[in-house]
């Protein structure tokens, strides 16, 4: 590695909901940010990689650092939806950068929240996934996209929402305010809540989850019913971790506090905030990178 070169550090956290990327000098201090679209592997690689990009390029553009710049650079990528090398590799080959690794973004998020500590991180957002950090071993759990998974996740609770909507209009589930505002939305008619639902992304459905979480936290019957679903999930999780001991409880992401209601008050005592975030960890992972090439 040359040493008349700057070396730079790039970070990106992206998911569902969005993008975000950090430029960092060789000692880790953040230069600049960007932030871009949606960047979820599975749901759509060349958006994602379209998104991170440009997340990259908005940091490169606060930092004032050009692109050709950055080729010593190492990087790290955490995105949610990368679940295999071949996956990765194509990421890595479109950073201007010469040496990058990707990860789904559960590595991110565990050490952005954990660091040292043991325990468990919940990353709930758009999509969900859990991860156990003891004495230097990793489980996942999770992490397989709203097709097959996503349990608890914004997006889960929108689908789950507009189904109970049916159910509701079947007359196989009852109507509470959360049901009639949702079905409100669609002018009453439930084939509309159908055609929505044959071109929805995990982004467009999670967009329903505020609104459950409000209500739910108001007594709605059928928000508390999704949210309690989602929870009963999340120890069903921590059960197969063996969460317990000295062990943390992180809820991560803009979902994952909004279980903390819903949890048994054992759990709830073990509940920490993160370190820091997933941004923060793919900036860690990148800087312990560059500290083996050293």
């Amino acid at each position: 590695m040359s040493k008349t070169r700057v070396t730079y550090l790039i970070g990106v956290d992206g998911g569902g909901s969005g993008c975000r990327a950090a430029l960092a000098d060789a000692a880790g201090r953040v230069l600049g940010q960007g932030a871009a679209g949606p960047a979820n592997a599975t749901t759509d690689l060349a958006q994602a990689i379209g998104n991170v990009q440009a997340a990259l390029k908005a940091a490169l553009r606060e930092a004032g650092v050009k692109r050709g710049a950055v080729g010593a650079g190492v990087a790290h990528v955490g995105l949610a939806g990368v679940l295999d090398e071949a996956t990765a590799r194509q990421i890595a080959a479109a950073l201007p950068v010469g040496s990058a690794s990707v990860t789904d973004d559960r590595a991110t998020s565990l050490v952005g929240a954990l660091g040292a500590r043991d325990g468990v991180l919940a990353a709930i957002g758009t999509g969900s996934t859990l991860a156990a950090q003891r004495g230097g071993r990793v489980l996942r759990i999770g992490g397989w996209g709203l097709n097959l998974g996503d349990q608890a996740s914004g997006a889960w609770l929108g689908r789950a929402v507009l189904e109970h909507v049916l159910l509701v209009h079947d007359g196989l589930a009852e109507a509470t305010a959360l049901s009639d505002a949702v079905l409100a939305e669609f002018d009453g008619d439930p084939g509309a809540i159908v055609g929505f639902a044959a071109r929805a992304r995990p982004s467009d459905y999670a967009g329903q989850a505020p609104r459950i979480v409000a209500m739910a936290l108001g007594g709605d019957a059928a928000a508390r019913m999704l949210m309690q679903r989602g929870a009963d999930y999340l120890l069903r999780a921590l059960e197969v971790m063996e969460f317990g001991g000295a062990d943390v409880l992180c809820l991560g992401g803009g979902l994952g506090p909004q279980y903390a209601a819903f949890l048994p008050e054992d759990i709830r005592a073990r509940i920490r905030p993160p370190e820091g975030s997933a941004l923060e960890g793919a900036l860690a992972l990148a800087k312990a990178a560059l500290e083996r090439r050293a």
